[in-house]
């Protein structure tokens, strides 16, 4: 097997009412108004063709063996003003 790196960088400009909170074993998520959480994760995208609409897979066994191929992942979160 080969390594592949994937370095994924967002910055976003988000409604003031978002907030950062820590679940209870730390990692941070987003917290919107309407009582729900957002996580920015990796998830695989597939297309039929590279130039059109990309998707996620109803395949669960085939995105359970992408993600089973992660062997680790970093998401950190910063909240400043603009």
């Amino acid at each position: 097997m080969k390594k592949l790196s994937v370095t994924m960088k967002l910055e976003m400009s988000i409604p003031d009412d978002w907030e950062l909170v820590k679940t209870s074993t730390g990692v941070d998520v987003i917290k919107l108004p309407n009582n729900q959480f957002l996580d920015l994760t990796f998830e695989p995208l597939l297309a039929a063709d590279p130039e059109e609409t990309w998707t996620s897979t109803d395949d669960e066994d085939f995105l359970n063996e992408v993600l089973d191929m992660v062997e680790s992942e970093d998401v950190t979160y910063a909240l400043g003003k603009e």
